[in-house]
């Protein structure tokens, strides 16, 4: 499997380490980046740089991971695309989330060149790709998944679930942004209450985390919020198009999904309490689980660091680093 040639196409918060684990892998790895600064350091670990998303129009599997439907369609059908390089890659494996519709379109326009579509979004964020706590969900032809799923599997140690043809890991992903939008809101309603009773945020986040409530993600998120640390792992714009993007799904196959709904009102809140901030625009850019101020400002509190470190639970293994 090492001997298929990867195309790879994104370098975000995400992208980067996912490239990365792949190179250190020893797999034939070749990257374009739109910012090439952004990617030089994986040429340490054996990438190839290319100069046009057009250059891999010739490997074996071509891998994306970006933000947006949009950017997705540019990057393989634009002028510059990777279609555009006279090649079409025999299998394409896109990591970004996006919606429904645009990706079964994306699928027919590839099938009608050849190619099969894997998308495989994933589970977690920059930290846990390096921690080894990544995990993924793929749909799409299945004959195509058995010649990537390795390639997935070296990126999302914890576990890659096929779940069928076709678009079904978009819903699954979006369905579990949804969740994460909903417990963050939660998780942040229930701290500002203990909070307010007098419970120090850390007291009560840990009795969270080791009771049967407590996940994965309470813990990770457990530090931000005791300390105010605002490091992007994902930003309220994303998370509300991934709302948006569920709550058209609910529509279109009659889902009530009435909790999501508040859950979308309650992060537009968030956007106009960034108004109050002296710069908004970049505390938008900040890390989603911010929604905490916003909750606290509504309540009447003023929000101070307990400067107290928690534990993650994402600590980079030694022999990872």
């Amino acid at each position: 499997m090492k001997s298929l040639e990867i195309g790879w196409i994104g370098m975000g918060r995400m992208g980067y380490p996912m490239a990365e684990r792949l190179a250190k892998a020893g797999y034939n790895l070749k990257v374009w980046n739109r910012t090439r600064a952004k990617a030089e350091p994986l040429e340490k670990s054996g990438a190839i740089l290319v100069n046009s998303p057009s250059d891999l129009s010739n490997v074996d599997v071509l891998a994306t991971m970006v933000s947006t439907g949009k950017d997705v369609e540019q990057l393989y059908f634009g002028e510059a695309g990777v279609l555009s390089g006279g090649g079409v890659p025999k299998i394409f494996l896109d990591f970004s989330s996006i919606g429904v519709d645009q990706s079964a379109e994306i699928r027919s326009r590839l099938s009608d060149k050849g190619a099969d579509l894997i998308c495989s979004p994933v589970s977690g964020n920059g930290k846990c790709v390096k921690a080894g706590k990544l995990s993924a969900v793929a749909s799409g032809p299945e004959t195509a998944f058995d010649e990537v799923k390795e390639i997935i599997a070296e990126i999302a140690v914890m576990g890659v679930s096929y779940v069928g043809d076709g678009e079904l890991a978009r819903f699954c992903k979006i369905a579990h942004n949804v969740m994460l939008g909903v417990v963050t809101q939660n998780l942040a309603e229930i701290t500002i209450l203990a909070q307010k009773a007098g419970v120090p945020r850390r007291a009560f986040l840990d009795f969270m985390n080791n009771s049967v409530m407590g996940s994965v993600f309470t813990r990770y998120k457990t530090n931000a919020m005791v300390n105010l640390d605002w490091t992007t792992t994902f930003t309220p714009a994303l998370l509300r198009k991934d709302l948006d993007l569920g709550l058209a799904a609910g529509r279109e196959l009659d889902v009530p999904m009435p909790v999501t709904a508040a859950m979308r009102e309650a992060l537009q809140a968030h956007f106009g309490a960034a108004n109050l901030k002296k710069d908004p625009s970049a505390y938008l850019e900040e890390d989603f689980a911010a929604i905490l101020e916003t909750v606290a400002l509504s309540a009447g509190i003023e929000l101070e660091s307990e400067n107290s470190p928690y534990p993650t639970g994402l600590e980079i293994p030694q022999a990872a680093e």
